[in-house]
Formats: structure tokens, C-alpha cells, sequence
């Protein structure tokens, strides 16, 4: 086994050697289950998912684990405000959260507790890191002693004045240190409590990972992960407590993914600049947002194009004149359609012609191995076509570079269409062949990177559809615009054939005439 991955505890790549041969345990933060998630979200699981279906598929047995927040601050804020029961409020969000995954094509972990279902295994583990030393009570508040912890720090790499200046803290007096954390709080009016040895109360957030995490894993496990904004104080809270419980090593690897910029700020619901993942794939398709995602390394900060323009003028917006669906150019109005034609995701739109183009290839694959024909003999492009496994592999071994293994996935496509065309008039046996091993290679890559793995007639069916939302266009006007055009043609009325032609040139539709009639797609 020769994965590397980039272990932010150590500040290096560095080998991924399972503590039990043959098996991995992986757990990874998961969401606060109070609203829709956002992009940001999206990759957070979409990097996990990969890592996860990488080791899978180079024959590990990994345990998966990823949670839900179901009682937090935001959740209790949240569930009094729209005045429902918090369980009901976390429930309706879970339920969301898997239409989301889902879609995006994220496999289910095999384990995912709730906070709420592990109380009783959190205050076991609070009354430890009393019992060692590390926490006291304060009216029924339980606090860590991070001076206690004399390896604190050691996962952000910064001492606990760098810390504490760049890090909120909750000011109470009583707590010995300003850095302490809650590890139990003690129970308030309208908030969901347990009883504990410290009176009512709940869990503080940093705790339930640590809980979840050594009883799923054991004390000592392989990878946790998360996004970077969790390095501190969520994941070095993490190491403190477990580690101040077990006296072992708590994680052998931490890995973290960049974040997702809006005009180079982190997209987040604080600072109110965040696209949910229920809005890009209503917008374009799941897999199109997957891709996106996929095309740049996990660790690296992500750009997040958004464009606002005008459908009538054509002028630049902001994004509040979106929400007031008015421009200021022109004073035109902006009804629902216009409003959502006004919104452009030009990089998303751009993995979305890529994703066409795969498909279309992956299509042609099938369809020539579908007829019968026999494979045999040699296969073409030998060496391209029998280096692109080991590149794959090579890409993704060196810290889950799934930006170099789409570029090896790009070059199996086109390979695919070369051989397919057979300029060349290569005997029909030796193109089988190739075209078989083409495809086992496509398949290999295809169920790591969570991409390709639709019907191609569906998908390209979708991503056509999606292509003319973007575009605010119909399949049907389009059909209708390219039948006048054929009958105008049929009537040699050449004039009304070009302007159909120009109209349909300026809304992005490539046509392509034969004898048999006129098919159109959107221009790449």
C-alpha cells in the first residue's frame, strides 16, 4: 500500500499504515442539523467520500463513521424560533442532508450516531476527564483544563497566546483559563436537557466527536477528517479531551480540505455569502457540482465563480439586486425565471460541458461493445492505453489528487474517441479490444471519482436540460426553432434558414445537418 496523505498533525504527506492490517477506521465531523447545507458542506463530504471509496477500492475494510449534531446552540436558537420541538427540527434536516448526499452521489457511511442517542457515553467520558485531572465543575458546568493538557496546541501549530488572540472564547469568570471549553453545560430555560452527576444539562460541541469516535474506532484510530476551519478549536479540542481520557494517541492522521471562496472570502452562513447544494443542483446537475468539486485538490482554497447579469441589458448586477429582482440600468423588473437566468456559475457550467462530453464518449464505448463485435489480437495504442491504471493510481495515491485523476480520466476519453474512429482502418478485432480495455480503465476511475456512473442516454438527457435552464431556454422552443428552420430550408426561403440558424448560434445551439435531419447540442 503506497497512499500518502497530507496528515496535518505532522505538517507532511506521510504513509497511511492502518493500525489493524487489512482494516481503517475513518470518521469524519459531521453537519449541525439545523438548515440546508451549502457548498462548502459539499466538499467537505465529497473529499471524504473519494478517500473512502479510494481505500475501498484498493481492498481496505473501512469503518466509516460521520455524525450528526442534533443539540446545539444554533439548533436550540433555531428550533424556538420557528417553535418546534428541537427533535423535529433536527429529523426534518437529516432527512434533507440525505437528499443532498444523495444526490451528489455520496455513499452513506457505515455508522452516522446522533449526539442525543450517545448521552450517557458522553458524560462516562466527561466524568473520566474529571477523574484524571482535567476538568472541573463549575455550577453544574463542566470545564476542560487546557493548561493541564501540556500538548495543546500541537494540531494548529500555534502556541496559547496565538491561539486564544485568533480564536472566540466564551467569557466566564469562572473558568480557571480563559482557553477551558465546555465539555458538560449546565441546563437553561427551554433547552433540552439530561441528568448528569453536575445536575441537567447537555453535552458542549467538542465533546460528542470524541465520544463517537473512540467508541466506534477505539481510543486510537486512522484518519479523521474534516474542513480546515475545524483544525481549531473543534479538532485540537478533540485531541485534548480524548487523549486526556484514554492517556493514548488519538488520531493517527487528521486531513483537511480546503474552503470554498466567494470572491476570496470562505463561504459560510455567517457571513451570509453561501449557495446551498439544493440550489446548485436545482441550477445544474448533481454530478456537474461533484465534478466541480473534483477539479481542484481537496487542500486547496476553491474559487466559487458567480456571475449576476442582467437578461434584459445585459448589465452587471449584485446579488441584492437579484433579491430585489430589479436593475438598476435599465429599471427593468425581474419576475422568477429572469431572476434565476440572471444567476451564472460559470466554472460549474464549464464541468457541466466536460461531464457531456464524457458521457457522450462513455456512450460510444458502450454502444460499439453492445453490437457483438469479437475482440482479439493486439490492442491499439498500447502503451497510453496500458499506462493509464498505474497514472490513475499514482494520482490518487499521492494525497487523493482527484484534480491529475480527471485529468487521467480525460485522457482515457480521448484515446476512446481516437480508437473509436479508427481513422487509421484498423482491423475491427484489434479496436474491440482496445475498446474493452478502455472501458474496464473508465469503469475503475469512474466508480472512484463517484462520476459517470448514470445511464449516458439519462444523464445526457439531464445535462442538456440543465445546460438550457442555465441559459433560460427549453428543449421544446429550441425543437421548434430548429423544425422552422428545416422547413425553411425544404422552401429554400435561405434568409429565414440563416436567421434561425444566427438565432440559434446566439443561444449557445450547435447544429449539425445530415441527410437524415437536423440535430442540435449546446456548444462547448
Amino acid at each position: 500500500m503506497n497512499v500518502r496523505i497530507f496528515n496535518t498533525l505532522a505538517n507532511r504527506k506521510e504513509p497511511i499504515k492502518p493500525i489493524t492490517p487489512g482494516k481503517l477506521g475513518m470518521y469524519v465531523c459531521g453537519v449541525t442539523v439545523y438548515d440546508m447545507c451549502h457548498v462548502g458542506h459539499a466538499r467537505a463530504y465529497v473529499t471524504a467520500d473519494v478517500i473512502y471509496r479510494y481505500l475501498t477500492h484498493i481492498g481496505l475494510d473501512v469503518t466509516y463513521v460521520r455524525n450528526f449534531t442534533d443539540v446545539d446552540d444554533k439548533i436550540i436558537a433555531r428550533s424556538n424560533e420557528l417553535g418546534v420541538d428541537p427533535r423535529e427540527l433536527t429529523d426534518r434536516y437529516i432527512k434533507e442532508f440525505y437528499v443532498d448526499m444523495d444526490a451528489l452521489g455520496i455513499k452513506r457511511p457505515e455508522i452516522e450516531p446522533r449526539v442525543t442517542d450517545h448521552i450517557q457515553d458522553i458524560i462516562k467520558m466527561v466524568q473520566t476527564i474529571i477523574d484524571k485531572g482535567h476538568a472541573y465543575e463549575v455550577d453544574g458546568d463542566v470545564y476542560f483544563d487546557v493548561p493541564s493538557f501540556k500538548m495543546y496546541g500541537r494540531l494548529s501549530g500555534a502556541n496559547m497566546r496565538e491561539l486564544l488572540s485568533g480564536a472566540r472564547v466564551d467569557v466566564d469568570d469562572r473558568k480557571r483559563s480563559p482557553a477551558d471549553f465546555a465539555l458538560w453545560k449546565s441546563a437553561k430555560p427551554n433547552e433540552p436537557s439530561w441528568d448528569s452527576p453536575w445536575g441537567k444539562g447537555r453535552p458542549g460541541w467538542h465533546i460528542e466527536c470524541s465520544t463517537m469516535g473512540t467508541k466506534y474506532l477505539g481510543d486510537t484510530f486512522d484518519l479523521h477528517g474534516g474542513g480546515k476551519d475545524l483544525v481549531f478549536p473543534h479538532h485540537e479540542n478533540e485531541i485534548a479531551q480524548s487523549e486526556a481520557a484514554t492517556g493514548k494517541t488519538f488520531v493517527n492522521a487528521f486531513f483537511h480540505n480546503g474552503f470554498v471562496n466567494i470572491d476570496k472570502e470562505k463561504m459560510s452562513k455567517s457571513l451570509g455569502n453561501f449557495f446551498t447544494i439544493r440550489e446548485m443542483t436545482e441550477k445544474v446537475s448533481p454530478e456537474a457540482l461533484r465534478y466541480f468539486l473534483l477539479g481542484t485538490h481537496y487542500r486547496s482554497p476553491l474559487n466559487f465563480e458567480v456571475e449576476f447579469t442582467c437578461p434584459a441589458c445585459g448589465a452587471e448586477l449584485k446579488r441584492k439586486d437579484v433579491e430585489d429582482r430589479k436593475c438598476p440600468a435599465c429599471m427593468e423588473t425581474m419576475d422568477e425565471s429572469s431572476a434565476a437566468a440572471a444567476v451564472k456559475f460559470p466554472a460549474l457550467e464549464e464541468a457541466l460541458r466536460r461531464l457531456e462530453y464524457l458521457y457522450q464518449t462513455r456512450q460510444r464505448l458502450d454502444e460499439h461493445l453492445s453490437v457483438g463485435i469479437t475482440g482479439g489480437g493486439e490492442i491499439l495504442k498500447a502503451e497510453e492505453v496500458t499506462e493509464l491504471d498505474s497514472r490513475f493510481s499514482q494520482a490518487m495515491d499521492d494525497d487523493f489528487n482527484t484534480a491529475a485523476a480527471l485529468g487521467v480520466l480525460a485522457d482515457a476519453m480521448r484515446i476512446s474517441n481516437e480508437v473509436l474512429d479508427n481513422k487509421d482502418g484498423h482491423p475491427a478485432a484489434m479496436v474491440t479490444s482496445t475498446v474493452q480495455r478502455l472501458r474496464d480503465s473508465v469503469s475503475i476511475m469512474s466508480k472512484v471519482l463517484g462520476i459517470l456512473e448514470q445511464d449516458p442516454a439519462e444523464a445526457l438527457s439531464l445535462l442538456r436540460s440543465k445546460a438550457l435552464d442555465s441559459k433560460g431556454v427549453s428543449s421544446e422552443h429550441i425543437d421548434k426553432l430548429v423544425a422552422a428552420r428545416d422547413a425553411a430550408r425544404q422552401a429554400k426561403d435561405w434568409a429565414e434558414a440563416d436567421r434561425l440558424r444566427d438565432e440559434l448560434h446566439d443561444m449557445g445551439v450547435e447544429l449539425m445537418d445530415s441527410p437524415q435531419g437536423t440535430t442540435w447540442k449546446m456548444k462547448s
